[in-house]
């Protein structure tokens, strides 16, 4: 709240809104250093977000030894995460940080579809990638005719067409929200921009996220048992051989394998607190408090700034040519042919 001119403190006390106008949202006022606070850890996300998911884009497009099946998927996935540190967080960080949208109704829906269309092309590329990994480590010797290039790049088709035909009919559709109008909630205030946080939407958006998930989650499960089956006998020959054995798939492939593991079990931890929330809080009649609401939803959005950060620390080639890239740039065309898993 705020104090009217010329008066003492609690008295004419009016509320902070968004727009001098009826139907105005209210406005939460921060103080100046917890502005400015949270202004800079989203612009921390931000820039991680951008600058780890562009060296990911630039390394597998320079090197040719990278232009494999699972590195276009990877580089797919790394494009959808730039474009919503680039497209999506700047408005998001000024929506949570003033909590009102000052942009209108129309970039409303459309930052509204860009940032729904990338955060499920990102579990629809996890997906896929879980079964490019399930292909490679239990059926090894089909894999280089099975997931081709080829397969890659049509796997990569859908995985950004469904979301964009999935989310344009929920939001440009006319006939859906006529029809469908009763589960719907309006706009609850002027200078609101949440309007997919309604009954339906929540309730669609939880199988849209979770069958995706839940696919990936068994493939991962399958493949770490075949994984460590593999190892164990390769061990176990190895001892009674007296020399090294390649049996299965490569320890590069499983390596790979637990790497977007990880990655995947990072993507459900930042991303089913909000995905469960949407759900629940549509039976309670959106009870969730907007700091509460802003913290899962930029929880859920860190996971676009991790998985640069997985490469980092579990890839030795992502290293080597980071490193390169760095060093000598991306116009250096000798540095495109180095073998970097040498």
């Amino acid at each position: 709240v705020t104090s009217a001119p010329g008066l003492g403190p609690g008295e004419g006390m009016v509320p902070a809104l968004c727009y001098e106008a009826n139907g105005s949202c209210f406005r939460t006022l921060h103080p100046f250093g917890i502005q400015l606070a949270i202004y800079a850890a989203c612009a921390l996300c931000m820039l991680l977000t951008v600058l780890g998911n562009l060296l990911v884009v630039i390394v597998v497009s320079h090197f040719k030894a990278l232009h494999t099946p699972t590195n276009f998927l990877l580089l797919s996935l790394a494009l959808a995460d730039l474009l919503l540190g680039l497209i999506v967080l700047p408005f998001s960080t000024i929506r949570s940080v003033e909590s009102c949208w000052y942009f209108g109704d129309a970039f409303c829906k459309l930052h509204t579809f860009l940032d729904t269309v990338f955060c499920l092309t990102s579990i629809f590329h996890l997906c896929f990638i879980s079964i490019d990994r399930h292909c490679a480590i239990c059926d090894p010797l089909l894999y280089p005719t099975r997931f081709t290039i080829k397969v890659a790049c049509i796997y990569i088709g859908v995985g950004w067409a469904v979301p964009m035909v999935y989310t344009s009919v929920f939001l440009y559709a006319k006939a859906i929200t006529e029809g469908l109008g009763h589960f719907l909630q309006d706009m609850p205030c002027v200078g609101s921009c949440q309007l997919l946080f309604n009954k339906l939407w929540g309730w669609l958006n939880f199988p849209v996220f979770f069958f995706p998930c839940l696919i990936t989650i068994v493939l991962y499960i399958k493949i770490f048992i075949v994984a460590n089956k593999q190892a164990r006998l390769i061990n176990n020959m190895n001892k009674s051989v007296g020399s090294e054995l390649h049996v299965g798939a490569s320890k590069r492939e499983r390596k790979a394998a637990k790497t977007l593991g990880i990655a995947v079990g990072i993507y459900l931890l930042c991303w089913l607190p909000f995905t469960i929330d949407t759900m629940v809080d549509s039976l309670l009649d959106f009870i969730t408090p907007p700091v509460l609401f802003d913290i899962l939803i930029w929880f859920a959005y860190f996971n676009s700034a991790c998985n640069p950060l997985i490469y980092v620390f579990s890839y030795r080639w992502f290293r080597k040519a980071a490193k390169l890239v760095l060093t000598h740039g991306i116009f250096c065309s000798r540095t495109s042919t180095v073998d970097l898993y040498q």
